[in-house]
């Protein structure tokens, strides 16, 4: 078994990677016989006659091809899904507690719960919205999703994802995203693991145009990384579980699917540390849009707009003078899920915790709570409030976001989130006598 941790560094790059010497071919990327008795296979994330600025693909250079295995068979319906239809969508705002960790033997996928979303694989757009919550590491089974890419947002515990393409290690503060279709298996190196996912069924995540910021900013492609080629040659009794169209299924397999020697293209696992994003802000007055915020997108059919986005407010300085800093209220055709990794969020003085989600659907209301309102509204605008220790993100969607049942009857769901603003006092003192409209 080769194994390594060592990445390549770019965006939506081509990449040449190898554990043996020798293994990629010169000139051409299917020989009749591919070097040291390995079998050629490509796969692709696009369409074959994807722009080439846009069209993604890899051949891998494997033990064996990934046809080996035998049939699948349908699983038990369970928490992960695609279910969006199971109860009405609700304009109310919408806040849950952490999810709980695990007392039995749960690994990455049986931890997984689905929260919310909308569209799917069969419409090739939308976002699954998940959480996830493990205590031990799959042993004996792999794992691949035939719907979307996954992007996983650990919050607690570090994850070892040993991928088809190599190995990434993650840890809070960093993503990886995992294209559709790429087989791995997620080992804790921590005793439990909890975090959050987005299931992109759209276009492919990529980087967001910087318009008028210039050529600098936001996140810069060279700290996207990608694994260098690790295998495992390794036989045994397996299983190899498939998300497909939105159900689970297992198959057999009596090797490790683990097995590409060498690899070259641009559609593989990447990873990126949040902590590197270069934060956009005012420097005269008020509070910008949150799109200055984006790191990765999935762009729609209509030009600026996204099937969906991945925001992030990381550590940051506010300096508007005039202005209220926190982010102000809104109503946004768009719809929010909010998470937070670790300290506090500065639109809300408490509720909001490590672990917990939150869902404003299109058009309703919200914005600071009355904590977070009278302490911003008063203080003096002289000194920059300098915001450290924190890192909430968002998946904003085009479309409503649908919360499964479980969410919704689930003893997390904080059923006096509303109260929050309804401490907001009315401070207007204009005429007594009421103005026409």
């Amino acid at each position: 078994m080769s194994v390594g941790t060592n990445y390549q560094s770019g965006f939506a790059n081509e990449f040449a990677t190898e554990a043996v010497p020798g293994v990629l071919p010169e000139g051409q990327n299917s020989p009749q016989r591919a070097a040291h008795g390995l079998y050629a296979e490509q796969l692709s994330g696009t369409a074959f006659t994807a722009p080439r600025h846009s069209n993604r693909r890899s051949w891998l250079y494997r033990i064996r091809p990934a046809a080996m295995h035998q049939p699948f068979e349908a699983m038990a319906p369970g928490r992960f899904h695609n279910r969006f239809d199971e109860v009405p969508a609700s304009p109310n705002q919408l806040r849950w507690d952490p999810l709980p960790l695990p007392t039995a033997p749960t690994d990455f996928v049986d931890g997984i719960v689905t929260m919310a979303g909308n569209g799917g694989a069969a419409e090739q757009s939308g976002i699954g919205i998940h959480v996830y919550a493990a205590n031990r590491s799959m042993q004996g089974r792999f794992f691949y999703d035939a719907d979307g890419e996954l992007l996983i947002v650990p919050q607690q515990g570090c994850l070892r994802l040993a991928t088809e393409f190599g190995v990434i290690e993650l840890e809070p503060l960093e993503i990886a995203v995992i294209p559709r279709g790429v087989r791995f298996r997620v080992e804790l190196l921590d005793d439990v693991a909890r975090g959050y996912i987005a299931e992109n069924f759209g276009a492919l995540l990529r980087l967001p145009d910087l318009g008028p910021i210039g050529s600098n900013g936001l996140a810069n492609p060279r700290d996207f990384l990608t694994p260098v080629a690790a295998y495992e040659d390794v036989e045994g009794d397996f299983e190899l579980v498939a998300k497909f169209q939105g159900n689970l299924w297992r198959a057999g397999i009596d090797h490790s699917p683990l097995d590409v020697v060498g690899w070259h293209g641009n559609y593989a696992p990447y990873k990126y540390d949040l902590r590197r994003f270069n934060t956009i802000g005012s420097i005269s007055y008020d509070h910008p849009d949150p799109s200055i915020f984006l790191v990765l997108h999935s762009p729609s059919d209509t030009a600026g707009v996204s099937n969906m986005d991945f925001v992030i407010f990381p550590p940051r300085w506010l300096v508007a003078q005039h202005t209220f800093r926190p982010p102000w209220f809104h109503r946004n055709i768009a719809s929010e899920f909010m998470g937070l990794v670790t300290g506090a969020y500065d639109a809300k003085a408490e509720g909001f915790v490590p672990g917990g989600a939150s869902l404003h659907n299109c058009m309703s209301g919200h914005g600071p709570d009355a904590a977070t309102y009278e302490k911003a509204s008063t203080r003096d605008l002289s000194q920059p409030d300098v915001i450290t220790g924190t890192m909430a993100f968002m998946f904003e969607a085009r479309r409503v976001l649908h919360p499964t049942r479980q969410a919704l009857e689930s003893k997390e769901l904080q059923g006096n989130y509303h109260e929050c603003w309804q401490g907001i006092r009315k401070h207007f003192a204009g005429n007594k006598e009421p103005v026409g409209l």
